[in-house]
């Protein structure tokens, strides 16, 4: 393959930049579930600010969650990691963090609203 063939193939590619934050634990279990409540107030106030595109727990097979995972929207890597920073979890340091910059490319996203209802399924 090649470079041609690359440029041909990723040309209409969405090349949108977010922002992945992967959080993990290092306090006190029960600490982090008293928490809990105060994180996800937050990130439901990042969804609808409109600066959360996606977040949830990360597992290690069937297992409990090991990690979890939000992936941001902010217009550089200052702006995400004050993002990050604001997390209840990582305020309290009950979970600490890595930030990757990610490109989106590639992938589909299907959304049905059924309007006698307003209900929304992702398939």
């Amino acid at each position: 393959m090649t470079p041609d063939d690359i440029q041909t193939i990723t040309q209409g590619f969405m090349k949108k930049i977010m922002w992945v934050v992967v959080t993990e634990p290092v306090g006190p279990e029960d600490e982090i579930q008293a928490m809990m409540a105060d994180h996800l107030r937050h990130q439901v106030e990042l969804e609808n600010r409109g600066v959360l595109f996606a977040a949830g727990p990360l597992f290690d097979g069937d297992g409990p969650p090991v990690a979890g995972m939000f992936i941001l929207r902010a217009e550089d890597e200052a702006a995400a990691r004050a993002i990050a920073d604001l997390d209840p979890m990582h305020r309290a340091d009950l979970r600490r963090y890595t930030l990757r910059r990610w490109m989106m490319n590639e992938g589909r996203i299907t959304v049905t609203v059924n309007l006698s209802n307003s209900t929304p399924e992702l398939p």
